[in-house]
């Protein structure tokens, strides 16, 4: 029967949860759905087929678990609605225990019904395949206009700003979103259009976490609208108070109409003997906390279901729980070996298709030791090679499937010659520093173990930003930088002959002094090193040769600048930490206190930039928050796109 359903709808999250009711808009759902003749007349078959489905149902006989690819449709207008992976994953998991009977809290279950309480079979994941095979979270995430949807099926809608279903013969379609008017959710009963089935469920009535709001936060709305998308009715049978109702379910008590809250047991009506009401049945009103079972009857309802011939047994053949097979790694083609010099080289190799990464192997010839790195790019620089020295290399490939083989080649670095001479002398000391041209190589050389080279140089008010390189090192040579007043910047002093590098982003505008200087008097009278200081009105990306201050410091404390502020998405954080710490972190909050952006650091001297993203999040102002065992630190950053 039609239900006439209440007005007064709970506005979750807006008034007190003590006063909240449930409402679930799914027999309402149902009557517009059956006023097609063609819908209704496929409802009577579909009942007919489950009547007989069940009087012959033996549930001893077997059958296999049923396993549901679900794909969860996120269609939210703010951030609070844009409901998380782990909100979801609760939900899938109460949906789980709850169908299979795993849920602690059907033991509450009065001792007289606990008897009829049914694992009923069914079992769902996150869809891992999508309709045309490729591989899948199973959660969409789309943005809308619209502030609020209802039971007219248009969360299902791209065109009306919802998001389309994926085919109902593979997939159960959930959509999460805010619904109007109160309506916990609502589901299509099957014999619907394809294009509209599946359940749709208010954020704050989803899973167990985030904004899943009390009396509706431990998932049974999604267990409730999923049992009438498997053909169960109410369990009072929608006939308002007259006790003529029916469920279509043998062993669900006859109850005059839905309970709400948590009822005390027992409670009766339509003369239904001692035991009353099955209140605490998925299929009535009560809360969640309040509602823990499906019974033998309603189960075999629900099987019937995946039955040859029902009306969900399409689902049975379905692929989407199976993650695709990815295709196998290709060999590495055109490898190639260039700009070589004495202590460099650059290894190039064509793109492999399907490939997310390369493994890479080096040594001299002579070696029997490989060194391996990895990289999500076609090319990798190599530094700290020998002069004259001839090195093998591989490259292969590396995909969702496995590796692929080994390609090898091999180089000869150039040979070491005297051709160089000490230029710029005398340059030892800050106040002879030899002045040089930004953006140009300098060669010179170390001629002693005491001799060190002074450079200096100037950046400008449109091209602030500094990168200051140390290449072709015969030896280990290491690198300091100082500003006009003489104090260290910063030092960089990788091992060996690897380059050094020292980056300055936003520096004053001013002179500053490179010096050259070999590690514990390593110096080389042949054989010449490169200096190139760079200056740029684009800030350089902080990754490759990182500033290492091991000696200097920037400030005398924390200094922390952030911009440009307002952003339209993409900033900037300049962390400069006057000395040594062990870790740190960042974090980006919302409005509403929940963390956007986290990342962590650790062994931190010197200036640290973090690239913060937050295109696509709305127009406001976020937290940011530096800590560190100095202490904690934060910044408004304002959002404006």
């Amino acid at each position: 029967m039609k239900k006439i359903y209440l007005t007064l709808a709970v506005l979750i999250g807006l008034i007190s949860t003590s006063t909240a009711q449930r409402n679930c808009g799914a027999m309402e759902h149902l009557h517009h759905m059956t006023q097609d003749p063609q819908i209704l007349q496929i409802r009577e078959a579909i009942e007919a087929h489950t009547q007989q489905f069940v009087s012959e149902y033996n549930p001893e006989t077997g059958r296999a678990v049923v396993t549901i690819p679900v794909v969860v449709h996120v269609v939210y207008n703010t951030s609070a609605q844009n409901v998380s992976d782990a909100q979801i994953q609760s939900q899938l998991t109460v949906l789980n225990n709850d169908f299979r009977k795993l849920n602690a809290d059907w033991s509450s279950t009065p001792s007289v019904f606990q008897s009829l309480v049914a694992d009923a079979e069914v079992q769902f994941c996150l869809a891992q395949r999508d309709p045309s095979g490729n591989a899948t979270t199973g959660i969409i995430r789309k943005s809308t206009t619209v502030t609020s949807f209802s039971t007219n099926d248009n969360v299902k809608r791209a065109a009306n700003g919802g998001s389309d279903a994926w085919p109902a013969s593979s997939y159960l379609n959930l959509w999460v979103c805010n619904i109007s008017g109160g309506i916990l959710g609502y589901a299509q009963f099957p014999g619907g259009a394809a294009a509209t089935d599946g359940v749709v469920i208010n954020y704050t009535a989803f899973g167990t976490t985030g904004t899943a709001a009390a009396p509706f936060n431990k998932g049974r709305t999604a267990t409730h609208e999923v049992g009438h998308w498997l053909n169960l009715y109410h369990i009072w049978g929608d006939d308002g108070t007259g006790c003529t109702g029916t469920d279509n379910v043998s062993d669900t008590p006859n109850q005059a109409d839905e309970n709400y809250g948590c009822p005390a047991f027992p409670t009766s009506s339509c003369s239904n003997g001692a035991n009353g009401d099955m209140f605490m049945n998925y299929m009535d009103y009560t809360d969640d906390a309040c509602m823990f079972m499906f019974t033998a009857g309603q189960k075999a309802r629900m099987q019937a279901m995946f039955a040859v011939g029902g009306a969900r047994y399409s689902l049975l053949s379905s692929l989407g729980c199976q993650a695709p097979v990815a295709a196998a790694c290709g060999a590495v083609n055109s490898l190639a070996a260039g700009s070589i010099t004495q202590t460099s080289a650059t290894l190039s190799w064509a793109a492999v298709s399907g490939a997310t990464s390369y493994d890479v192997q080096y040594k001299q010839s002579t070696s029997s030791t490989w060194t391996t790195t990895s990289t999500t790019a076609t090319s990798l620089a190599l530094s700290g090679l020998l002069a004259g020295t001839t090195y093998n290399y591989q490259v292969r490939s590396v995909c969702a499937a496995g590796t692929g083989n080994y390609s090898a080649s091999t180089f000869t670095t150039t040979s070491a010659t005297g051709t160089c001479t000490n230029n710029y002398e005398s340059n030892n000391s800050r106040n002879s520093a030899t002045a040089i041209a930004v953006n140009t190589n300098i060669n010179s050389m170390l001629a002693t173990s005491t001799d060190n080279d002074y450079f200096k140089f100037s950046n400008t008010s449109t091209q602030k930003n500094i990168y200051v390189t140390l290449s072709n090192l015969p030896a280990d040579y290491d690198l300091r930088l100082y500003n006009s007043k003489g104090s260290l910047l910063a030092t960089s002093q990788a091992s060996g002959t690897t380059g050094e590098g020292i980056k300055y982003n936003n520096a004053p505008t001013g002179t500053y002094y490179a010096r050259v200087y070999g590690y514990n008097g390593a110096y080389s009278a042949s054989s010449c090193y490169t200096l190139r200081a760079s200056i740029s009105s684009t800030a350089f990306r902080m990754d490759g040769l990182e500033v290492s201050d091991n000696s200097g410091k920037l400030s005398d404390d924390v200094s922390i600048n952030l911009y440009p502020n307002p952003t339209s998405g993409l900033a900037t954080l300049d962390m400069n930490f006057g000395e040594m710490v062990n870790a740190a972190s960042v974090r980006v909050l919302d409005f509403t206190g929940r963390v956007v952006y986290t990342n962590s650091y650790t062994d931190l001297e010197g200036m640290v930039q973090v690239a913060l993203d937050l295109n696509g999040m709305p127009n406001g102002i976020y937290p940011v928050v530096i800590s560190s065992p100095l202490g904690t630190q934060t910044r408004k950053l304002i959002v404006n796109q």
